[in-house]
C-alpha cells in the first residue's frame, strides 16, 4: 500500500507544517530532521490524532483524512512503546486483535507467530517489567503488526536505547520490514540511523521537507547548505563562480581556485558555497608545480584517532576543514599539510540556507 500526503497543511500560532510526500508500496521512508521541525506532527496527522487544516492523505489512492484513527488500518510504534504493564507479552501483542473481537485461540496464535518473527519466541508469559528496553521495543513492534496494518509508522522507536543496542535493533526493524514488505514511515533525528535503514530519506526543517532522495543522494548530493550540514560532516567554503568550461566551473575562493562540476544554476559571477565530505580528501607530500588542481595548504590544528580512521582538523587562513583519512602518514598538531579533493567529489550549493 502506498502513502501520499498531498499539500497537507497544519497551522499553529508559532509553527506551520506544509508537507507533500509519497511513500511507495513496500518502501521504508525516513523523515529526518532536528527536534521541533514537525516530524512527529506529520506522523500524528497521518495517524489521525491531529486534523490537518488543508490537504489530503491517501493510502493506495483512497482518501483517509476524514477517517478516525481506529479505521485507518495503521500500525504505530511510539517513542515510549506505550505497552500495558498489567498485561503479559502475549496479551500486549494480541490487544489490538482483542479489540477487533478476534477469537482468543486465533489472536494468541497470531501473537505467537509475531513473537517468533521478532525473535522473542519464549517470552509470551513474561511481564513487561521483566523485559529490557530492546525487548520492549520488539514487543511494541509486534503489537503494531498484529492487526495486519496497511501502513506502519515508527516514531523514534530507538531513541531511548543505548548506541550499541540501537545499532542491532535497527537491523532487526529493517529485516522485519523487508520480510513483510510493509510500507513504512520512520521518524528520527539520528542521521546514521536514517542512512542505514532507509530506501529514501526526507530531510525536514521548520515544517517543510527540504529534500527527498536515496541515502546516497542525500549524503553526496545535498540540495542546500542545511541538508549538507545536517547529514554527516561537511566542509563548506564560500566563493564566486569565475568561469564555466563544458561541465565544470572554476570556483574562486580565498584559498585559490577550485575546479568543480557546474550545476545548472551556476553562472559566472554568482556567489555560491563549495561543499565536500571529509573522507574525500587526500593528504599530499607537496603541491604539484604550478599548483594546478584542487589543492589546499593548511596547518594541523587537531588530531583524533578513531581506529581505522584518523580525523584531522586543518586550518587554512580563516577556514577550518575536517579530513577523515585511512593510512594517514604520522602527523602532529602544528604540522603543515597539503590536501586535495577530486573535482567530482565537490558540489556547488546556493549561498542561501
Amino acid at each position: 500500500m502506498s502513502l501520499r500526503l498531498k499539500d497537507v497543511v497544519k497551522e499553529y500560532p508559532d509553527f506551520k507544517l506544509r508537507i507533500d510526500l509519497r511513500v511507495n508500496k513496500g518502501e521504508l521512508v525516513t523523515i529526518l530532521g532536528p527536534s521541533g521541525c514537525g516530524k512527529t506532527t506529520t506522523l500524528r496527522v497521518i495517524a489521525g490524532f491531529i486534523t490537518p487544516d488543508k490537504g489530503n492523505i491517501f493510502v493506495s489512492d483512497r482518501s483517509i483524512e476524514h477517517l478516525p484513527p481506529h479505521k485507518r488500518q495503521i500500525g504505530i510504534v511510539f517513542q515510549d512503546y506505550a505497552l500495558f504493564p498489567n498485561l503479559n507479552v502475549l496479551d500486549n501483542i494480541a490487544f489490538g486483535l482483542k479489540m477487533q473481537r478476534v477469537k482468543r485461540i486465533l489472536r494468541e496464535a497470531k501473537a505467537r507467530k509475531l513473537l517468533k518473527l521478532v525473535h522473542l519466541k519464549d517470552y509470551g508469559g513474561r511481564k513487561i517489567s521483566q523485559l529490557s528496553g530492546g525487548e520492549q521495543q520488539r514487543v511494541a513492534l509486534a503489537r503494531a503488526l498484529a492487526t495486519e496494518p496497511r501502513l506502519l509508522l515508527l516514531d523514534e522507536p530507538l531513541s531511548a536505547l543505548d548506541a550499541k543496542l540501537r545499532k542491532g535493533l535497527r537491523g532487526e526493524i529493517r529485516r522485519i520490514q523487508r520480510e513483510l514488505a510493509i510500507t513504512t514511515l520512520y521518524i528520527t533525528h539520528d542521521q546514521e540511523e536514517a542512512l542505514a535503514l532507509s530506501d529514501r530519506i526526507a530531510v525536514m526543517r521548520n515544517g517543510k521537507i527540504e529534500q527527498v532522495g536515496s541515502p546516497q543522494e542525500i549524503y553526496n548530493e545535498p540540495a542546500n547548505l542545511f541538508v549538507a550540514g545536517f547529514i554527516g560532516q561537511a566542509n563548506i567554503l564560500e566563493g564566486t563562480v569565475r568561469s564555466i568550461e563544458r561541465r565544470y566551473a572554476l570556483f574562486n575562493t580565498a584559498l585559490g581556485d577550485i575546479r568543480v562540476p557546474a550545476p545548472r544554476s551556476c553562472y559566472p559571477g554568482r556567489k555560491m558555497h563549495l561543499f565536500f565530505r571529509p573522507e574525500n580528501c587526500t593528504i599530499r607530500n607537496s603541491t604539484p608545480a604550478g599548483n594546478k588542481g584542487n589543492y589546499i595548504r593548511g596547518v594541523v590544528a587537531g588530531i583524533e584517532y578513531l581506529g581505522e580512521i584518523m580525523q584531522l582538523e586543518v586550518v587554512s587562513w580563516n577556514s577550518r576543514f575536517i579530513l577523515r583519512l585511512r593510512g594517514c602518514p604520522p602527523l602532529a598538531a602544528g604540522d603543515q599539510v597539503v590536501f586535495s579533493i577530486k573535482a567530482d567529489n565537490c558540489r556547488l550549493l546556493p549561498a542561501t540556507r
